[in-house]
Parts: structure tokens; C-alpha cells; sequence
């Protein structure tokens, strides 16, 4: 045979091949989804509709598959409260047992340890990288953001560019982080960023140096301790507030020009975090908790978390197959502003966590609500 034939040949047996799987995953994912929608409904927790873009997601799965009633529970709920809820739920089918969980990456290993997590690997798990997901699917990333500064600039005339700055005494009762940091991973996050810029190594030592500096920010009467969110920057209540840059983007946004407004990445310590998915080992609605999944990790469910300014775990293969709008990459910080970025490790964030959880209170003794 010719060679050209032989090419051809293997091409067609490819195309089939590719066509035969494709057809065996759609016919897969619609057993999926008329066993999820026998369940008829999905219990999410912790999702703001301005967080990532979830309300657009939310709106858009209900759209993609009707009959599936999506019951939120406590959208301003933080990593902890989300695992809580699933201890507190083990033997409840009712509204109040979530079914998936969104929360820190350091929250995975110890929820699946504590058997709170049940496997489930999406159709798209190989392009997953592996650094963000467990080997046996328990959990997986799902998107990253960096921590940024979301400044209210008609009321704060020169804006901080670095976490040092904050100490500056034209911050007096303008900064709030966007969480507690005794419960929230994005607050801790903050005080372990903090804490990094001091120069302290990522984990224990810098989340010591975190609380060190906030105790010094809540001393000199810089700190405010309240959960900052977008009201509160739009308000003045909290005219800066650290958040992660997916969230100040969003939130800034929705001001639409009232009040003027500025997200920075501060330059001395530019602390990216990855959050994950899993599924309730108790889920009461599991197959519409997996369908949830397959929906989050497809590609349109991914450009969903991107149109909210979330960079998905899946950038890189959405990038190089060139699926991402450049409407949507337009909208992003450029790429300069990320590159001193750092991910710390599960064990450093493990580390960060626990010093910052247990001596907040003792080290830096405001009562974040």
C-alpha cells in the first residue's frame, strides 16, 4: 500500500477511534445526568455568585441541565465551615448536607485523612496537572488567583503598593482582609503573605511573621476587624482590603466606576493559592454532585471561572489548544504583575494554617467578624 494510503488509513482508524470514544463519554454523561436528575437537586456551600463567577456557572448549569433544583447553603461561608457542615450533616439526606465542596488546597488531604470525601475523577482528569490534584481523586484544583489590594481610590488618595506599606500611618482604619483568618483560607492566606514579605520562609516561620505584623497593624489602629467585602471598600468601611485578585476584579467591576478603584498586586510578596473540589462522602445527591464536577472541569464550565477572573486548573490546556476568547484574556492583569509569584506547598500552607489558626487570638486579639 502507499504510503499516503497507509497514512490515511491510520488517520480514518484514529478519527473513528476518537469519534467511538467521544460518542461511549457522551453517552456515559447522559446516564449521568438522567441519574442526577432522578436525584433532582445538587447542595453546593460557600459559592458568592461574585466569587469566580459563580453565579453566571451556577445559572449556566441549571441551563445545561434542566430538572436539577441547585440549593445554595451559606454562600459566605468559609473552608472550615464547609467541612463542618459535612461532619455535622453524616447522617442527614436533608437540605443542610452539602453535596461538593469548593475550599483551600490545604483542606483536601486532611478531609479525605478524615474520610469526609469520596473519589470521583472527571472525563477530563488528564489535563488536570498533577501537581494540583490526589493521584486517587479525591480532590482536585480547581482554579488560582493571586492575593491582591482592592483600594477604594476616592478615598485613599495614594494607594499601597506592598504589604509594608501598610503600616504607613495614612492607612489608620482603612485595611481588612476578606475572611477571618481563624476559619477563612483567603484570610489566611493574607496573614501568610504578610508574613512572607517580611522575609520569613514560607510555612510556620511566615505565618508567626504574619501574625507578628498584624498585631503591629492592629495596634497602630490600621487593621479593621471585619470580613471586608466590596460594600464595605464601596462604603468606606474598609477602603482596602486584601483578597484574592479574582475576587477584587469582580468586585471592582461591579462598582462600574462608583467609587473609582484600583486592584494592585503588592510587589513584595506576590502569594498565589489554589483551591479545590470534592464531593461529600455523605453527598445525599451523588450522581448530581459528579455531573457538577464533569460541568465544572469541561471547557465551557472552566471559561465560566475565567469570565469571573479565576485562572482554571485547566488554563494550559484550554491555552495551547487556543479555546480561550481573547475577550477574556484581555480582561486579565498583565503578565508582568505575576511573576514573582510563589504557590507554597501543602506543607507549607498545613504549616502557615496552623500557626495562624491557633494564635490569632492570642498574638493579635482582634475578633474578626
Amino acid at each position: 500500500m502507499h504510503i499516503k494510503n497507509v497514512l490515511a488509513a491510520s488517520v480514518s482508524v484514529a478519527a473513528l477511534v476518537a469519534s467511538t470514544f467521544t460518542a461511549m463519554a457522551q453517552t456515559d454523561l447522559n446516564a449521568l445526568y438522567e441519574a442526577a436528575k432522578a436525584e433532582g437537586q445538587l447542595t453546593t456551600i460557600a459559592l458568592p455568585h461574585d466569587w469566580c463567577g459563580y453565579g453566571a456557572v451556577i445559572d449556566a448549569f441549571k441551563a445545561k441541565y434542566p430538572g436539577i433544583t441547585v440549593n445554595e447553603l451559606n454562600p459566605d461561608a468559609g473552608s472550615a465551615d464547609e467541612i463542618e457542615a459535612i461532619k455535622a450533616n453524616k447522617g442527614n439526606t436533608g437540605p443542610q448536607a452539602p453535596d461538593v465542596i469548593d475550599v483551600g488546597l490545604s483542606f483536601g488531604p486532611s478531609s479525605k485523612a478524615d474520610g469526609l470525601i469520596q473519589p470521583y475523577k472527571v472525563s477530563t482528569w488528564d489535563t488536570i496537572p498533577d501537581s494540583a490534584k490526589d493521584a486517587d481523586g479525591y480532590w482536585y484544583g480547581d482554579y488560582y488567583g493571586v492575593l491582591s489590594f482592592l483600594v477604594n481610590t476616592d478615598l485613599v488618595a495614594t494607594p499601597p503598593t506592598s504589604w509594608a506599606d501598610l503600616k504607613k500611618p495614612e492607612y489608620a482604619n482603612a485595611f481588612a482582609l476578606a475572611g477571618d483568618p481563624r476559619a477563612a483560607n483567603q484570610a489566611i492566606s493574607g496573614v501568610h503573605a504578610a508574613g512572607l514579605a517580611t522575609g520569613a520562609a514560607a510555612g510556620a516561620d511566615a505565618g508567626k511573621a504574619g501574625l507578628d505584623f498584624f498585631a503591629e497593624l492592629n495596634k497602630a489602629g490600621n487593621f479593621v476587624p471585619v470580613i471586608g467585602k466590596a460594600a464595605s471598600v464601596a462604603q468606606g468601611t474598609t477602603p482596602i482590603v486584601a483578597a484574592w485578585d479574582y475576587n477584587a476584579l469582580a468586585w471592582k467591576d461591579g462598582f462600574a466606576g462608583n467609587p473609582k478603584a484600583e486592584v494592585i498586586v503588592p510587589s513584595d510578596a506576590v502569594v498565589a493559592g489554589v483551591y479545590i473540589q470534592a464531593i461529600s462522602a455523605y453527598a445525599p445527591h451523588p450522581n448530581a454532585a459528579k455531573l457538577w464536577m464533569e460541568y465544572l472541569y469541561s471547557d465551557e464550565g472552566q471559561l465560566g471561572w475565567l469570565a469571573g477572573y479565576c485562572h482554571p486548573i485547566r488554563f494550559n490546556d484550554l491555552a495551547a489548544r487556543g479555546a480561550i476568547p481573547q475577550d477574556l484574556l484581555d480582561k486579565l492583569p498583565p503578565a508582568e504583575a505575576y511573576a514573582k509569584a510563589v504557590f507554597p506547598t501543602l506543607d507549607e500552607q498545613a504549616a502557615a494554617k496552623e500557626a495562624i489558626t491557633t494564635q490569632w487570638d492570642s498574638v493579635v486579639g482582634a475578633n474578626v467578624q
